[in-house]
Order: C-alpha cells, then structure tokens, then sequence
C-alpha cells in the first residue's frame, strides 16, 4: 500500500497555496506537484549576508530547518525588488536552489526552469521537472509582490 500527499494547489488570486478539495474530502495526489509548491513558497532562512526587505532583521525559514537541510526558497527576499533582469536572475538562482534537493534526493533528474515578468510586479515561473523513468511534469506559477518598478 503506498501514500500519497494531501494535494496542494496555487491560489494566485490569494498569493498562497492551498488544500484541494474532492466533495467532502482533502484531495490526495499529485505529491511531485506539492513538493515544487511547497519548495517554492515556503519561505527558506534567510543567508547571514541577505539584505532582509522589510528591515526586521528576521531571517524567516521554517522551524524545523536543522541549519544543514533548509525547506522552502529565498523568493521572498524578492518582495520589494525593483524589475529588473538582476531580480530576475536571482529570482532564477532562488527556484533552483529551492528545487535541488528533489535532484539529490533521486526523485528526478534534472529541472529545466523558465522565470519571466508577466507584466508589472508579476514574476511567472515555470518548472519542468523530468522524473527518473523518463516522464515530465510542467508547473507555472505566478507571484505578485510588492516590487518597485
């Protein structure tokens, strides 16, 4: 018998994740569609050199993290960055670094990652991640934050 994850799912409209529902119960499967999600939008600690945006010194990260292995990604760093091609690469360097340990855990091979401003203060992601019995499963996203253009 094998388990499956609760699937969680992009809300872009509310900027979060959340639960899926079938009828009256929590949906499950789709777990390599939740790891991205949750590898991408839960907020990773901070490095002892990153600038915090908002200036309070917190470096975030979830209160499990042991130092060594961090979930989570340094996107939210972005949340007041202005537009430009410098948040766009380190907002590419944060999505593969979020994602690396699905490669060195064996659970896929390789990622291809598209990231690229939408429109004004929407970054869209797109992640391809390529399983290891040859099979590939696509998931975009977008992020609003509080960017200065």
């Amino acid at each position: 018998m094998s388990s499956t994850d609760i699937t969680i799912f992009w809300d872009a409209m509310n900027n979060r994740g959340d639960w899926a529902v079938r009828g009256a119960d929590l949906a499950t499967g789709g777990d390599l569609e939740t790891a991205i999600l949750v590898s991408l939008f839960t907020d990773r600690m901070a490095a002892p050199d990153d600038e915090i945006p908002d200036g309070s010194g917190d470096p975030r990260g979830w209160w499990g993290d042991d130092g060594t292995n961090q979930i989570g990604s340094r996107l939210w760093l972005l949340r007041r960055a202005k537009q430009t091609d410098e948040t766009l690469q380190r907002a590419y360097d944060y999505v593969a670094e979020a994602l690396q340990w699905l490669i060195d855990d064996g659970v896929v091979v390789k990622f291809d990652i598209t990231v690229e401003w939408t429109r004004a203060s929407m970054l869209g992601m797109n992640v391809i991640a390529y399983q290891q019995d040859g099979t590939s499963v696509a998931t975009s996203y977008s992020w609003a934050w509080n960017g200065i253009s």
